[in-house]
């Protein structure tokens, strides 16, 4: 099984791929989705949706893990995060896939331990559970990463 976790952005959206074997989860891919801000935002969000479509056709995930946006300080920000967040919705019930929404507080639950992990720690944990020996840059990389392994521990809680 394989589960597509998304850190949503529209400048810079952080993907992360992982494989579920019975209790083990094992990286497949990570990176981020770029789109330029001298485009027009139908032309960015036209091309992240291209960009997901591709990554969903590539890895068939069955799952994707996405975080909720709960608060952004500007407004306009919070606007582009929903907008890309809805095609990831849907686009991920237009592939099969099962769509779930975390808080950044249940990521950093499931991943460190604690509620109140800063960026440095969650790519650190990300990294030693996936047993990952580089540094994952951008952090939007190891964020998506944090949100697959967040459904892989939900899921296991789940099946006890």
């Amino acid at each position: 099984m394989f589960v597509l976790g998304i850190d949503p952005g529209l400048s810079r959206c952080g993907y992360g791929v992982i494989e579920l074997k019975k209790r083990q989860e094992r990286a497949v891919a990570a990176g981020v989705i770029r789109t330029s801000p001298e485009n027009q935002l139908p032309n960015r969000l036209f091309e992240f949706r291209n960009e997901l479509r591709k990554l969903l056709k590539e890895y068939k995930p069955e799952v994707i893990a996405v975080e909720r946006v709960l608060f952004q300080q500007n407004a306009l920000t919070a606007i582009s995060v929903g907008q890309v967040i809805g095609i990831v919705m849907v686009e991920g019930l237009d592939a099969g896939c099962e769509v779930i929404e975390y808080s950044p507080n249940e990521v950093k639950l499931a991943v460190a331990g604690h509620g109140g992990a800063d960026k440095i720690e969650m790519e650190q944990m990300v990294r030693t559970l996936l047993q990952i020996k580089t540094p994952l840059e951008p952090v939007d990389a190891a964020d998506a990463l944090a949100l697959a392994i967040c459904y892989s521990a939900n899921r296991s809680v789940g099946a006890l």
